[in-house]
C-alpha cells in the first residue's frame, strides 16, 4: 500500500503548479540566488534553470525536480510577495542632454525619514563654494552629481535593509538609488545591485564607460554629512564576474598585491587614461578612485571596491566578500547610510569620517563683490599638518632626527599612552571560587572620545607649568607617589588593597618609578585620586575643542541602531540584556557584519591618527606619507586611549571599594573577575535592578559592559601552569577558552 501512496504522491508532484517564468526569476533574484546556486541545490545544470526562467520559451521541470523547484518558489513567494502595482521598467536612451528628474518607486526602507516623512520639496542648489587652494594629500578629486535620466531598472526586492538610523538625512533626488551598487554579470547582462533591492541594467561595455554611466545616469551617491562638507562619491563594488567583463584580473599577483595596485601598463589603466580619467596616488588597487580634475566647485569621481582583491578585510568585514551581490549591497548600504560610504578600509573610513564631519575649510561670507572664498573652518584641524611635540612623536619621526642612532627613549622622553595589558596571580580566596567571568566595555574607545577636549593646533612648550585639567597636552610629571591603597572615591577617602590593583598610569599596570610623560586625562586622574601633581615640563594646545564629539555620536547611533535591529535595545533590564546578547549574531548574520565593521571603524580610525610608515622606502629621520595629513595627530590618539584606560580604572576602583573584589586580568577593554557564579549578575552589585553608581553597568550603550565569556577557575590555573606563566593574561582567552600559544602580546 505504501508503494501505491508513493506513486500517487509522485504523480501529483509531477503536476505541481509553477508561476510564470518572469515571476520565477523575480523570486530567485529577490533572495539573491544565482542560477548556479539553484542548479546545485536541485542537482541540474545551470542551463536547465536558465531555461525554466526564459521569457521567450520557458521550459518546464519534470519529475522530482519539479516538486523541489515548486517548493523553493512557494517559500520565496512567502518571503517576497509580488507588488500590487509593480513598477514598469523604464527604457532610456541617453542623448547627452539632462532630462527632468522622473518620480520612480523607491524602497520605503532606504532611511527612517524616507518612511516617516513626505518627500521634501525641491530646494535651490547651494551657492557654489570654490575648491580649497592646492591639491589634497592624495589628489582628492571633485565630481558632479548625476544629472542625467534614470537608468533602466527593476526591483526584485532583496532582504529589506533596516532603517538607516536617526542620523540619516532625508532622500535626495540626486542620489535616489542609494550610495552604492554591486556590479555583477548574470546571463550575459551587467546588473548593478543597489540598496533596498533595486537592480539597474548597466549598458557600459568598458570600465571608462561604466564610470561615465555611474556619474550621468546611475544616480548613486550620498549627501554631505555637514554644511561645509562634500557629497559622498558613488561607490561601485565589482564582483569577479564584473572584473572579467571589464578586463580586470580576479585576483592580484603577489607583486601587485605587495604594490597595492595594478601596473600602469595594464590595458584597463591605459583605457582610463585615453578617456581622460585619472587615478589618485594609490593607483588602481582594491579601493581605486577614478576622477577628472575639478571644474570649479563640481566633482567627477567614482570609488571602486574590489572584494576579491582583499578590499574587505575579513578581520573587520567577516565573510562579506563572499556574499551574493544583493546581500553585499545590503551590508555595505546599511554601513554607508549609518556611518558613511566606505572610502577604503574601516580604518581609512574612520579617519575620513572625522574630516567629513569637520571639513578643514568652509565658504566665507560674500565680500563686497558678492564672492565667497575658502576659509578655515573653526573647530577643524585645518588643511595644513602640524608637527607633534618631541615626546609625542614615534621613533624615527623627523623631529627626532637629532637623536643618536639606536637611542632608546625612556618614559621621561616618550609619551606612552596605550591600552591595558595586565594580569596578576590569583589569591587563595579567588582560587576557591569556581568561575572566571569576563566583562567587555562596549565601544570603549568611542566612549573615551565622547566629550574629550583635544588640541586642534600646534603645541606650545611650557616649563614648570601649573597643571590645568582643561588644557589638552602632554605633561612631564612624577606620579610614583600615588598610593592606590588609599585614594579618593568621590569626596571620600577609601582604603583598598593596592597590590591587587593595576596602576592607572601605565599600560602594563606597573607603578611608575619616576617622571614620565602623560596625556592630560591621566594626570587629571591622579588629582582626582587625591594627590598633588607638579609637572616640570609640558606641551599644551591652547587652540582646542571637542573635535571627536560628532564622530562619536554618529558611530554610537550607527552601533545602537544596528544592535536594536538585532534585538538588543538600550532599554533592556540587565537579565534581559544578557539574554538578548546570547546568539544575537545568528539572528541576522549580515547585520552582525555591520556591527563588526562599525567597531573596527572606531579602533582603526583612532589608529590612523598615528599611522606609521608602510614601506615606501622609508628611513628613520625622513618624513613618510601619512605626515602630510592634518589628521596625523598622535596627541589626539594618546588622549583618547588615556581617557579610555582611566574610565576603566575608575570603574574598577568603585567596584573594589564597594564589594572588595579585584580584577585578575585586563586586556584593553576586557576585565576578568573571579566569581562564585558564571554570570556577571553573580558578582555585579545590582540593587533592585540599579547598578552601583560609577561602577560597571550592563547594557548596550558605549561605555557600558556586556558578558565577554566565562571559564572555570581551574581552566585559568591549568593554562598558567602549562605555560609556566603565573601572570598569563587570561582576558586574552576568556571568550571561548581556546589557548593557541603563550601570551604573545598580539
Amino acid at each position: 500500500m505504501s508503494e501505491l501512496f508513493d506513486a500517487v504522491d509522485a504523480l501529483v508532484a509531477s503536476r505541481s503548479p509553477l508561476p510564470p517564468a518572469e515571476e520565477r526569476k523575480r523570486l530567485r533574484t529577490a533572495h539573491g540566488l544565482t542560477l548556479d546556486e539553484v542548479a546545485a541545490a536541485l542537482k541540474v545544470r545551470r542551463a536547465t534553470v536558465s531555461g525554466w526562467e526564459s521569457a521567450k520559451k520557458p521550459t518546464e521541470p519534470r519529475g522530482p525536480e519539479r516538486e523541489a523547484y515548486a517548493r523553493l518558489l512557494r517559500q520565496l513567494a512567502e518571503l517576497y510577495p509580488a507588488p500590487e502595482e509593480p513598477t514598469a521598467p523604464v527604457s532610456v536612451v541617453f542623448t547627452g542632454v539632462p532630462a527632468p528628474v522622473e518620480t520612480r518607486a523607491v524602497s520605503p526602507d532606504r532611511t527612517p525619514e524616507a518612511a516617516a516623512v513626505p518627500a521634501p520639496q525641491a530646494t535651490p542648489a547651494p551657492t557654489p563654494v570654490p575648491a580649497p587652494d592646492g591639491p589634497t594629500t592624495e589628489g582628492d578629486p571633485t565630481r558632479t552629481a548625476g544629472t542625467g535620466p534614470p537608468p533602466a531598472s527593476h526591483r526584485p526586492s532583496a532582504k529589506p535593509a533596516p532603517p538607516a538610523g536617526p542620523s540619516a538625512s532625508a532622500p535626495d533626488a540626486r542620489f535616489e538609488n542609494g550610495p552604492l551598487a554591486v556590479v555583477d554579470v548574470e546571463d550575459g547582462k551587467v546588473l548593478a545591485y543597489c540598496t533596498g533591492g533595486l537592480v539597474l541594467d548597466v549598458p557600459a561595455k568598458t570600465l571608462p564607460a561604466l564610470v561615465d554611466w555611474t556619474l550621468r545616469e546611475a544616480r548613486l551617491g550620498r549627501p554631505r554629512l555637514t554644511g561645509p562638507g562634500k557629497d559622498a562619491d558613488p561607490l561601485l563594488v565589482l564582483t569577479e564576474a564584473a572584473l572579467e567583463r571589464y578586463g580586470l584580473p580576479a585576483a592580484l599577483t603577489e607583486e601587485e598585491r605587495l604594490a597595492g595596485r595594478l601596473p600602469e601598463a595594464h590595458k584597463v589603466v591605459k583605457q582610463l587614461a585615453r578617456a581622460e580619467w585619472q587615478l589618485t596616488k594609490r593607483g588602481f588597487g582594491p579601493w581605486a578612485r577614478i576622477y577628472r580634475p575639478a571644474q570649479g566647485s563640481q566633482r567627477a569621481c567614482v570609488q571602486l571596491c574590489i572584494p576579491s582583491w582583499q578590499a574587505l578585510d575579513a578581520r573587520h568585514w567577516g565573510g562579506a566578500a563572499q556574499l551574493p551581490p544583493a546581500e553585499l549591497a545590503r551590508v555595505l548600504g546599511i554601513y554607508a547610510s549609518r556611518v558613511m560610504t566606505p572610502r577604503g578600509s574601516t580604518a581609512v573610513t574612520g579617519l575620513e569620517l572625522m574630516t567629513a564631519l569637520h571639513p578643514p575649510t568652509r565658504a566665507s561670507e560674500p565680500d563686497a563683490e558678492g564672492t565667497r572664498h575658502s576659509v578655515h573652518n573653526p573647530g577643524s584641524l585645518g588643511k595644513d599638518p602640524v608637527d607633534p611635540a618631541p615626546c609625542e612623536a614615534p621613533d624615527g619621526h623627523p623631529v627626532l632626527a637629532h637623536l643618536p642612532r639606536f637611542h632608546v627613549r625612556g618614559p621621561a622622553e616618550k609619551l606612552f599612552e596605550e591600552a591595558y595589558d595586565w594580569a596578576r596571580p590569583m589569591t587563595d580566596a579567588e582560587c576557591t571560587l569556581r568561575h572566571l567571568v569576563g566583562l567587555d566595555v562596549n565601544m570603549a574607545f568611542a566612549a573615551g572620545a565622547n566629550g574629550l577636549v583635544v588640541g586642534l593646533g600646534a603645541p606650545t612648550h611650557l616649563t614648570r607649568p601649573e597643571f590645568d585639567p582643561k588644557l589638552p597636552g602632554s605633561w612631564l610629571v612624577d606620579l610614583s607617589h600615588v598610593d592606590l591603597s588609599r585614594v579618593k572615591s568621590g569626596k571620600q577617602w577609601v582604603e583598598l588593597d593596592g597590590s591587587l590593583l593595576p596602576s592607572p598610569f601605565t599600560p602594563t599596570g606597573e607603578r611608575p618609578e619616576g617622571p614620565a610623560w602623560y596625556a592630560t586625562p591621566t594626570v587629571a586622574y591622579a588629582v582626582e585620586l587625591g594627590y598633588a601633581v607638579r609637572p616640570s615640563e609640558a606641551y599644551v594646545r591652547r587652540e582646542n575643542g571637542r573635535y571627536l564629539d560628532g564622530w562619536y555620536q554618529r558611530l554610537r547611533d550607527a552601533y545602537l541602531a544596528t544592535m536594536a535591529d538585532l534585538g538588543v535595545t538600550a532599554d533592556l533590564a540587565p537579565a534581559d540584556f544578557l539574554t538578548a546578547m546570547e546568539g544575537y549574531r545568528e539572528r541576522d548574520p549580515e547585520l552582525a557584519l555591520v556591527v563588526s565593521a562599525i567597531k573596527a571603524t572606531v579602533k582603526g580610525g583612532l589608529g590612523k591618527l598615528r599611522e606609521r610608515p608602510r614601506g615606501e622606502g622609508w628611513r628613520p629621520g625622513e618624513p613618510w606619507r601619512a605626515l602630510s595629513r592634518p589628521t596625523w595627530r598622535p596627541d589626539i590618539r594618546a588622549a583618547v586611549i588615556s581617557r579610555t584606560r582611566i574610565n576603566l580604572h575608575r570603574k574598577i576602583v568603585k567596584h573594589a571599594a564597594f564589594t572588595g573584589q579585584y580584577p585578575v586580568a585586563i586586556l584593553s577593554d576586557c576585565v576578568v573577575y573571579a566569581a562564585a557564579g558564571p554570570s556577571p549578575l553573580d558578582f555585579l552589585p545590582y540593587r533592585e535592578g540599579k547598578p552601583l553608581p560609577g561602577g560597571f553597568r550592563l547594557g548596550v550603550n558605549p561605555g557600558l559592559v556586556k558578558h565577554e565569556g566565562t571559564q572555570p577557575v581551574l581552566w585559568g590555573e591549568e593554562i598558567r601552569e602549562r605555560f609556566e606563566a603565573p601572570e598569563l593574561n587570561l582576558a586574552r582567552y576568556i571568550k571561548d577558552g581556546t589557548v593557541t600559544g603563550a601570551d604573545d602580546g598580539e
